[in-house]
């Protein structure tokens, strides 16, 4: 049977019909209370979430994203009293490092997607609030360049000792995604955040994650079930529709994530046992591990580089990497890190998972169900195969809910 090249597939062969009442447009009370389909080797069981840990393969290690969204829509005002919406996509200066720009005082530059910016024409926008002490402070923007759909957003504040953290706290809101079309609520800042969620960076939520209880965790924990964490800040391009009419034509979003030199050591150590990927952004990132630990194999010098997963660089490297185990790309990742003198991984991803791509360090995953035509479903027909459209049309036929605040699933190929 000859491989697939995604770079040669169609988005319109993976879609489906999904009527807009099957979309979740509020989370259920009881994080707990969704319902969960469960895929194992072909064959759909109806679950509650509830049942998880009773039916993921003995021995398992969960890895969970634990990135925290932030407040990153803000609601300014033209001096005329008009409203303008900018959407922080990522920071530009003085810092582009997510944790630095946070913590970044007085001033600050990001690129942001602007709503209702044809009528700013020029001059600056406010936006006033209160801080969590009860202080008055203003933010100004002024727009500087704009390009490919963004705008580079010069921010300034008063009081200027403020972190950038602060301010998106106080004067932010949650970026609900597109398709949820409503104003965000107090109820959402709690139940657009997973339970562990810790690494303040994503302007999306690891949905996978919301299921998830301190009670069902703990849980895991009793059954013996191991649990490790990687961050990935979940980016907009999470919800960017694939325009192109094949997929070498659709530049995939790259997102930063780090990774501990504690993961790797527990990944190494838990071979050739099962790990579970909880949701799309965690398997992205274990992928990507090895595809990094690939790179410093095949291009010693990349260890002085940036590093970065490109969208087709495991297609492109698949002959070569056959020979690459899993355990050799993370011990090559361990010894980077070693010679850094860190023991933190900082990289960044592009990497799009398509049906082609073969999977080196996860065997199943948690998710919920995706957007036809999109990346994400082409994740999960990646793992799955042709057996994706199977498990859509069981959930649609079975009264499931759909997309972020939706149900979930648990597939094992």
């Amino acid at each position: 049977m000859t491989t697939p090249d995604p770079r040669q597939l169609s988005i319109h062969d993976f879609t489906y019909p999904l009527p807009a009442e099957r979309i979740a447009p509020e989370p259920l009370p009881d994080r707990a209370a969704s319902r969960l389909l469960l895929s194992r080797h072909g064959h759909i069981a109806d679950k509650q979430f509830r049942d998880l840990p009773g039916e993921l393969p003995p021995g398992a290690l969960l890895v969970f994203n634990d990135t925290r969204v932030v407040r990153a829509r803000l609601l300014a005002r033209r001096p005329t009293g008009g409203q303008v919406e900018l959407f922080c996509l990522e920071p530009v200066a003085p810092h582009r490092s997510l944790e630095l720009a946070l913590q970044q005082t007085n001033h600050a530059t990001w690129r942001c997607l602007v709503g209702n910016g044809r009528r700013w024409k020029e001059g600056p926008v406010t936006l006033e609030f209160t801080t969590a002490d009860g202080q008055t402070a203003t933010l100004t923007a002024v727009r500087q360049t704009q390009e490919a759909g963004t705008a580079l957003i010069d921010f300034s504040w008063e009081p200027a000792e403020l972190p950038f953290a602060e301010v998106l706290r106080a004067a932010g809101h949650l970026p609900l995604p597109p398709y949820i079309d409503r104003p965000d609520t107090a109820a959402d800042a709690v139940r657009y955040q997973t339970v562990y969620a810790a690494t303040e960076g994503a302007v999306a939520a690891p949905t996978a994650g919301l299921h998830f209880t301190p009670e069902i965790l703990a849980e895991l924990q009793e059954k013996g079930f191991e649990i490790g964490h990687v961050t990935l800040h979940v980016g907009a391009g999470t919800f960017q529709p694939v325009k192109a009419d094949r997929m070498a034509e659709h530049p995939m979003h790259t997102e930063p994530i780090l990774v501990t030199a504690a993961l790797l050591r527990q990944l190494l150590a838990h071979r050739p046992r099962p790990v579970i990927a909880v949701g799309t952004t965690s398997l992205r990132t274990l992928e990507t591990l090895y595809w990094l630990g690939v790179g410093l194999l095949k291009e010693p010098a990349a260890r002085h580089a940036e590093l970065l997963v490109t969208q087709w660089q495991p297609y492109d490297w698949a002959d070569e990497a056959a020979s690459i185990t899993a355990e050799t790309a993370l011990t090559a990742l361990l010894k980077h890190l070693e010679q850094r003198g860190t023991d933190t991984l900082e990289a960044r991803t592009q990497l799009l998972i398509a049906p082609g791509y073969r999977f080196r360090l996860i065997d199943g995953l948690i998710t919920n169900f995706h957007q036809p035509e999109s990346t994400l479903l082409l994740l999960v027909a990646a793992l799955l195969g042709p057996g994706w459209r199977q498990v859509y049309e069981h959930a649609l036929a079975h009264g499931y809910r759909f997309l972020s605040y939706g149900d979930s699933s648990l597939l094992l190929p």
